[in-house]
């Protein structure tokens, strides 16, 4: 059975769509938005691909872009969906590389002979190299580095002091980050004026990727937990660096990936995680991304108010609950540092 990627924001016709190509005997994989679209189509690795055009953030042309960047999905057909009628743009979207296009409104019958042709006259895969499609062409974080040339030697490094704002929510990114050294966290404020934090990011980490792909304003805040040395990659080096090595736009892809699978993984622990267990786990993770010391007990250094806007619960609940902890000495708690004296039992704690 041929898999069909759909990426359009607007539900009704998003659903419409999948139903008449699931009528027709086609699995059909559905995004609503850039980030997950890309994801998918990366991961699932789809016989074809439909795609609108005006999606928020990110638009289709950066969405084509991108995956004609990678090996394993330049050979995927596509299909640009657009409202405009004007040739401008259809030429545009053939230009950029589309092997077709459906201009909304349009027939459920227009829409199974245009996927019925695409895929009869799919991309062949490259002869000589075709194994290379098996293997990872994200090289890893040195090759990533280097490329971007994230060296002290070759790049300034700008020093934030602590609770110094890195960048602020609703922003135009002019600039991707990239922790060398320090804590740094990112951060939404509720309009009753609690705050979560969204992300806690160490040496080595980047950070504003996501608002600068999907060519949007910062969704979040961050700013510096203690004294932190970044390095500032200009929007536009950043975006050609992506379109000249495929490596780079590789790494991305699969960063955003791991960046939506943990906001996940956030939201269920919120959901139906118990307080004990919701600060068991953000205990040990905090341990692996901020751990001091080669020590038979990790030791880490957050403050009360931080960890508790991490997990999401009061601070107060957060005390009481590491005094219990304390008590049952699974953590021991001196000069404002906490170290895990028992990570298994932490681990394995009863929701």
């Amino acid at each position: 059975m041929k898999k069909i990627l759909v990426i359009e924001d607007e539900p009704e016709v998003r659903e419409n769509i999948a139903e008449i190509l699931q009528l027709s005997g086609y699995e059909v994989m559905k995004a609503c938005d850039c980030p997950s679209g890309v994801v998918m189509a990366g991961s699932e690795l789809p016989d074809l691909i439909l795609c609108d055009i005006a999606l928020p953030g990110m638009d289709g042309y950066e969405v084509l872009h991108l995956l004609h960047s990678s090996p394993l999905t330049v050979a995927i057909p596509f299909i640009f969906l657009t409202a405009a009628t004007e040739k401008e743009d259809i030429r545009k979207g053939m230009a950029a590389g589309a092997d077709d296009y459906l201009t909304k409104p349009f027939e459920g019958i227009d829409l199974l002979r245009a996927v019925e042709a695409c895929l009869k006259k799919r991309k062949p895969q490259p002869g000589p190299d075709s194994s290379k499609l098996t293997q990872p062409v994200e090289m890893g974080k040195p090759s990533v580095i280097s490329l971007l040339r994230l060296d002290p030697a070759e790049r300034d490094v700008t020093t934030f002091r602590k609770k110094q704002r890195v960048y602020s929510e609703g922003q135009r990114p002019a600039f991707i980050y990239y922790v060398v050294s320090g804590k740094v966290k990112t951060f939404r404020i509720h309009p009753d004026g609690k705050e979560f934090i969204t992300h806690l990011a160490g040496a080595g980490d980047f950070l504003g990727h996501v608002a600068l792909l999907q060519d949007g304003n910062y969704r979040d805040s961050a700013q510096a937990l203690e004294e932190a040395s970044l390095m500032l990659v200009p929007r536009q080096e950043f975006l050609a660096a992506m379109g000249a090595d495929r490596r780079i736009a590789q790494y991305f892809i699969d960063l955003l990936g791991r960046d939506i699978k943990a906001q996940e993984d956030s939201l269920m622990s919120l959901a139906y995680h118990s307080l004990r267990k919701r600060v068991a786990n953000g205990l040990l993770q905090l341990m692996v991304k901020f751990r001091e010391g080669d020590g038979d007990s990790p030791v880490t250094g957050i403050s009360r108010d931080n960890l508790s806007h991490f997990i999401g619960s009061a601070t107060e609940s957060l005390t009481r609950t590491l005094s219990d902890f304390r008590n049952e000495q699974l953590i021991d708690i001196r000069e404002g540092k906490i170290y895990l004296l028992n990570r298994e039992r932490l681990s394995k704690l009863v929701n």
